[in-house]
């Protein structure tokens, strides 16, 4: 039975979000910024009530960049305002987590045939040393540092297409999803078996065999599901009924 970390609500907001200077842009951008990235690592976990106070404190900001980021992230769905109980980190959506994944895989699929076309020694070259630090983060037990370039992995794939806007597409489908893999990575082997996925897909480019790529990459993509669906019946509370 898979059995994430319980809700930390104890813990300070101070000690979950990341301090504004390690962002980039306007004020109301870094706290939404640094919003965004605590509830998609889980440090707000799903269901809980973000307390606007609180966040302003750790901040050291004013209500007003904190209303305009709890507006954006609302606006993606990673929030759900109450009128007169507050704001709460949306809980899961196996329906939204099925389609983001049906999506994710539409994109990788045709993405990674093409790249496999077309892949050189240098993109290789990079997909390997990414690969090799992957392996390093796994020996070290650093799960986040995993998580990061794992992520960067499948930003280069999509980059070699050529295609410039096709990592947004594909990041801005597949945001619930990459919240919900918060909760998968550290199942026991989970982390390990990922990259042995990798490392399949990495065999396939390079073979430049597109037909080889395109089923590595659709068995990788479809663990989470095989993963988060009895997950699902086993915490309900992370998940939402409708």
């Amino acid at each position: 039975m898979l059995q994430p970390p319980e809700p930390s609500s104890q813990v300070p907001s101070e000690a979950r979000l990341a301090p504004l200077d390690h962002f980039s842009g306007s004020l109301g951008q870094r706290v939404y910024q640094t919003l965004r990235e605590a509830i998609l690592s889980l440090a707000y976990r799903p269901g809980e009530i973000l307390r606007k106070p609180e966040i302003c404190d750790a901040l050291g900001v004013s209500r007003s960049p904190v209303a305009d980021a709890v507006a954006r992230l609302a606006a993606e769905g990673l929030v759900d305002v109450v009128p007169q109980a507050g704001t709460f980190v949306a809980r899961f959506s196996m329906e939204e987590i099925r389609e983001g994944a049906f999506l994710r895989e539409a994109i990788e699929v045709a993405a990674i045939e093409r790249v496999a076309e077309t892949i050189t020694e240098d993109q290789l070259t990079q997909l390997r040393r990414n690969l090799t630090v992957q392996a390093a983060l796994i020996a070290d037990g650093d799960v986040p540092g995993f998580y990061q370039t794992d992520a960067r992995m499948h930003e280069l794939l999509l980059s070699f297409t050529g295609f410039r806007k096709l990592a947004q597409v594909s990041e801005t489908a597949w945001l619930h999803v990459n919240r919900a893999r918060q909760l998968i990575l550290p199942v026991p082997g989970r982390i390990a078996a990922t990259l042995d996925e990798h490392r399949a897909i990495l065999t396939a480019l390079e073979a430049r065999d597109p037909q080889a790529a395109r089923l590595a990459t659709q068995h990788h993509l479809r663990q989470l599901i095989t993963y988060l669906e009895p997950l699902e019946r086993d915490r309900p509370d992370l998940f939402d009924p409708a």
